[in-house]
Parts: C-alpha cells; sequence; structure tokens
C-alpha cells in the first residue's frame, strides 16, 4: 500500500468516524432514533416474503395443477405488503422528526460557535461561505446521516433475508448470487477518492452563488445608479456556467458506476438461469424452487443496480459531516484565557505598550505605539486615510490582537480579562452603525436588554432621537427594516447613540461616527456624542474641527507610527509640524469655507 493509499485510507476512516462524533446530539432522541431503526429491520426483512411465498405456489398450482391449491398466499402477501407500508411510514416519519430536531441542534451549535469567531475570520469569508457551512451542511449532514441509516438498515435486513431464501431454494446457486455481489460492490471503493475534489469545488461555488445572492440584496442601489445589470448578470452567469461544470464532472466520474453494477447483475442473473436450468433438469431443485430463487436474486440485486444514483449523496453526507465538525473542532484565535479576571470597572486609564500589529504577515499596520490615556480622558486620533487610526480602537475590546507589544487596562493586559466583562465596558459608535431588523426600541435595548422605560428615554432624549419618534406612528415600535434601510444616515446615528447611552459604558469609542452625514445631520449627531462623552475616556477618530479642538490630547497617525501627540495648542507650535501641516492643508479650509467635513 502506497502513502497515497494509506492517505486516502485514513481520510475515509475519519469520515465514517465523524458519524459517532454526531452521537451527542442523537442522544437527546435516541430512543425515537432506535425506533425508527428497529421498524426498519422488518421493513427489510419482509421482501422475502413475496420470493418465499412463490415457490408453493409455483409447484402446486403452476406446475401440479392441484386442485388444493394454497387459496391463502395472495392475501397473504398484500397482507404482509400492507403492514411493510405501513412500517415504512412510521420510519419515515420518526426519521423526520429526529432528523429535523438533530439539525436544529446542529445549526445551534454552529451559530453558536460563530458568534466566538474574531473579525479576521469574517475578514476572510464570504457571505455565501458562511451560509454553506454553518447552515446548509447541516442539512446536508443530517438528511444524509438518517436517510442513509434508514436505507443501510432495510437493505441489509432485506438482503439477509433474500439470501436466506437464495440458500432455502438452492445453496449452489446462493453462492454464486453471492460472489458476483461481492464483485458489484468492488467499484465502489474508487468511488470516493475520484469526486472529492469536485465536491470541494462544488460546494465553493455553491456559496458563490449566495454570495452573488446576497450582494445583490445589499448593493440594489449601486447596481442601479451604476448600471451594473448587465456586469452582474455575466458575473451570475459565469457561476452558473461553473456550477454546470462541477455537475457534468461529477457525472462524468460517476455515471459508470450505475451501467458498471448493471452488467455484473446482469451476469449474476444469467449464469442463476443458466445453471438454474441445468439444476431442473436433473432433478436437483424445483420450478417452484427456481421461481422463487430468481424472484428473491432480482429483489436482492435491483437496489443494488441503483446503487450508483444515490451514493453520491452518501459521500456528501460524510463530507458534510467532515466540515460541520472542522467547524465545531476549531478554535477561535482570540479567546478567554483559562485564568482570566473579570474587568469591573475604569480605576486609572489605558497604556499601549511598544504596540505592533499587522493584518497580513510581514506587512505591518502599527508599529512600535506608546500612548497613556488616563482616565475620563478624550483623545482623538487624526492622521491620513490608512495609516492606522481605526486599527488602533479596534485593538482595544479585541476585535483583533496585537502582534507584540500590550494594551494594559488599570495595568492589567486587556488579553487577561474576560472578553464578555472587556467588553461590556466598552460602547463603539461606528461610521456605519448595523442596525437589526425590528423596531427603533428593541435595537436600542441591546445596549442594555433589562433598561427601564424612563432609562430607555433617557438615552432616546440625550441622543437627540426624541422629537423625530415622536413624529412616527407608531414611536418606538415603529419597524425600521433590514440593516435599519427604513432611516436615514443621521436617524441609523442616533439611534445607535441611543443604544451606547443605554450601555452606560466607561469607555467610548467613536470611529469617524459623522463622517457620513450632511452638515445638518452631523450638527444634530455631534450633539448627542457630546452628550455621550460625558465622564467618559473617550477615543475619538474625527473630522469635525470642534471635536478635534475640544479633546485633552491629539495623536497624530502616521504610517502606522505615532508621530505627534499633544493638545491643539501645543501641537500648532511644532514648526512644520505634521498635525499643524494637515490643520493648514483641511481644518483651517473647513472652518472658513465651512464645506462638508474632509475625513483624516
Amino acid at each position: 500500500m502506497n502513502a497515497k493509499q494509506i492517505l486516502e485510507k485514513i481520510k475515509t476512516t475519519q469520515a465514517y468516524m465523524n458519524y459517532s462524533r454526531m452521537w451527542p446530539f442523537v442522544k437527546p432522541y435516541w430512543f425515537r432514533a432506535l425506533l425508527a431503526v428497529l421498524i426498519c429491520i422488518p421493513i427489510g426483512s419482509l421482501d422475502a416474503v413475496i420470493a418465499l411465498s412463490l415457490k408453493p405456489y409455483m409447484d402446486l398450482v403452476m406446475v401440479e395443477k392441484t386442485v388444493e391449491s394454497p387459496w391463502y398466499i395472495p392475501f397473504g402477501i398484500v397482507a404482509f405488503t400492507s403492514i411493510q407500508g405501513m412500517l415504512n411510514y412510521l420510519a419515515t416519519y420518526l426519521n423526520t422528526w429526529v432528523g429535523g430536531k438533530i439539525t436544529n441542534d446542529l445549526k445551534f451549535e454552529l451559530y453558536k460557535k460563530l458568534l466566538t469567531f474574531e473579525t479576521a475570520y469574517f475578514d476572510r469569508k464570504k457571505s455565501g461561505d458562511i451560509v454553506f457551512r454553518f447552515n446548509n451542511d447541516a442539512d446536508t449532514a443530517c438528511a444524509g446521516l438518517l436517510d442513509n441509516l434508514k436505507t443501510f438498515v432495510s437493505r441489509l435486513f432485506s438482503s439477509i433475508s433474500l439470501v436466506c431464501v437464495l440458500i432455502y431454494n438452492s445453496w449452489q446457486l446462493a453462492l454464486i448470487a453471492i460472489f458476483i455481489l461481492g464483485c458489484a460492490f468492488l467499484p465502489l471503493a474508487k468511488i470516493r477518492q475520484r469526486i472529492k475534489s469536485v465536491m470541494d469545488k462544488s460546494v465553493v461555488a455553491g456559496s458563490t452563488i449566495i454570495t452573488a445572492y446576497n450582494e445583490s440584496f445589499a448593493g440594489n442601489k449601486t447596481i442601479t445608479s451604476y448600471n451594473l445589470a448587465d456586469y452582474q448578470e455575466n458575473k451570475f452567469k459565469n457561476i452558473l456556467h461553473e456550477i454546470f461544470k462541477f455537475k457534468i464532472k461529477m457525472i462524468q466520474r460517476t455515471s459508470w458506476l450505475s451501467p458498471m453494477m448493471h452488467v455484473i447483475v446482469s451476469v449474476g442473473i444469467g449464469i442463476a438461469i443458466g445453471y438454474g436450468s441445468h439444476l431442473i433438469l436433473t432433478k436437483q431443485i424445483t420450478s417452484g424452487n427456481f421461481v422463487s430463487f430468481i424472484t428473491a436474486l432480482i429483489m436482492l440485486y435491483t437496489p443494488i443496480k441503483n446503487l450508483g444514483n444515490n451514493f453520491n449523496s452518501v459521500q456528501f453526507s460524510f463530507m458534510a459531516i467532515e466540515r460541520v465538525f472542522g467547524v465545531l473542532e476549531s478554535n477561535p484565535r482570540i479567546k478567554d484565557k483559562p485564568n482570566a479576571v473579570e474587568l469591573k470597572t475604569i480605576k486609572d486609564g489605558i497604556s499601549f505598550k511598544d504596540v505592533c500589529f499587522e493584518y497580513i504577515k510581514d506587512k505591518p499596520v502599527l508599529k512600535h505605539i506608546n500612548l497613556e490615556v488616563k482616565k475620563g480622558e478624550t483623545i482623538a486620533f487624526v492622521g491620513n486615510s490608512g495609516g492606522g487610526k481605526s486599527t488602533i480602537v479596534s485593538l482595544i475590546p479585541r476585535f483583533y490582537d496585537i502582534k507584540s507589544g500590550s494594551i494594559k487596562i488599570d495595568g492589567i493586559d486587556i488579553r487577561d480579562y474576560t472578553l464578555k466583562s472587556l467588553r461590556a465596558n466598552i460602547a463603539v459608535v461606528f461610521q456605519d452603525n448595523f442596525l437589526f431588523s425590528g423596531t427603533i426600541k428593541e435595537n436600542i435595548l441591546l445596549g442594555k436588554e433589562d433598561a427601564t422605560e424612563e432609562e430607555v428615554q433617557k438615552a432616546i432624549k440625550m441622543a437627540y432621537l426624541d422629537e423625530f419618534v415622536a413624529t412616527l406612528k407608531d414611536g418606538l415600535n415603529t419597524q425600521i427594516g433590514e440593516r435599519g434601510m427604513l432611516l436615514s444616515g443621521g436617524q441609523k446615528q442616533r439611534v445607535a447613540i441611543a443604544r451606547a447611552f443605554l450601555k452606560n459604558a466607561p469607555i467610548v469609542i467613536l470611529d469617524e461616527a459623522t463622517s457620513a452625514l450632511d452638515n445638518k445631520s452631523e450638527a444634530i449627531v455631534q450633539k448627542a456624542i457630546d452628550n455621550l462623552m460625558i465622564d467618559k475616556t473617550v477615543f475619538v477618530i474625527a473630522h469635525r474641527l470642534s471635536t478635534i479642538q475640544n479633546a485633552d490630547r491629539i495623536a497624530l497617525i502616521n504610517e502606522g507610527v505615532l508621530a505627534e501627540l499633544g493638545t491643539h495648542e501645543e501641537l500648532m507650535q511644532i514648526e512644520n509640524g505634521k498635525y499643524k501641516n494637515l490643520y493648514n492643508m483641511q481644518f483651517r479650509v473647513q472652518k472658513e469655507t465651512q464645506k462638508t467635513p474632509v475625513t483624516v
């Protein structure tokens, strides 16, 4: 056995072991699952009744033509077939019930796992990949597991009972039939390695088509405004072409299986008929034995002939289980240490000690950042776009972890705090805040789920949202649509600010919270932000002159380096200073002309 064969054997063994890993999900419903399996035993075993009953019927009625014919056999066949049908319905019902429960539990565990992954994980993935891995794979894994188990058990006991009928009628013919049966299974050994690569590519293509739908939904305005319909159509057409190509490849690699099995089975039936005729002529078996044998043989071989048609789904199930447990057993890069402590509140401040960070290996974004921020201090980050301002504030709630150095709160590294307690002490207002489908009130309450009505009203008032809410027919219970599509940019920002107010965290991060707004909306939102900043330790990335000037200190970030640090007055005193040049180029123009603010 060469290395390739050993590797393939290991992969196959791992695939089958994944079924046993499903046990924790099956365990709560084990009784119904077991009952569904046990019901499959008589379903399969009853296949032998028809074949077995044909022997006395043929010998007495068709050959001897005796008047003492077994009249009860037709009625018996109908009765047993009816019982088999009812049991089959019951097994299908139980399988569907158990399968639905297991699928839901599996999806829930996958969703829980999804929520533990760090921001970088989502940076690397497409939306289609997430849907496919965390939803579709669970459906494929569970459906394949139970349907195939039901089929396997019923076919197994059907085969056992039919083989018994074969042996009962003629052990000589039975040996031939079993040998041919073994030959029919040989091609299955090579199928998995032939189709795995195609299946993996099919999964990628399937996730791409989901991404295309998601992008068309989220980007519909861009598509319309830029007349991108033709471009999107061609892109989607190419995706469909790729999926079609993989389907054809799958057919090319597996379609030979069923015809080959048909040929092998036909050879077996042909040999059985030829040798069976000899046994009849030599009176070693009766005509009834022969007819019963051939009937049992055909019933045994028929599922085998069609095995190639559903073998792909079996393999998809195995591979889906592999992917599901690959996700469940993976560990997020950002997680609690075993001895992590809770962050109760901020007593002293936050310090950055020689902090380095990179999104892509060996491509530094932040270089040796050193910064001390006292409790209650407001520090504004300015600098050219792409300099690293947003990256710095993203490190505080551990959206990403630093490469080297340390970020400490009250002298303790933030990696030594529990993620939940760390993030509970930080409120973030982004440039484009995400609002969930639902009502305004539901989105605000995300800041504090058990907030009183008085607290909610205070948050609304402090966010300057009260006048807008008063104009709505349903007030706070107004539905805002997916991603808050029914609200303007300024209204969405004020809802997000109200949410941050309700959270009442001691650390506030404002990541260009007003840069996407017009002057009128910005003025209102800025008032709300000013209220939010009271008695808080604030990190602000801003383009608005008053916000920057009113900050306790200003940090200028240039190409990942903390180039200058001080108050507005101190930085303006630096001859040929970077902040002074930036101020003269952008902020003075902003002040004098009152143009729409420019992001810095």
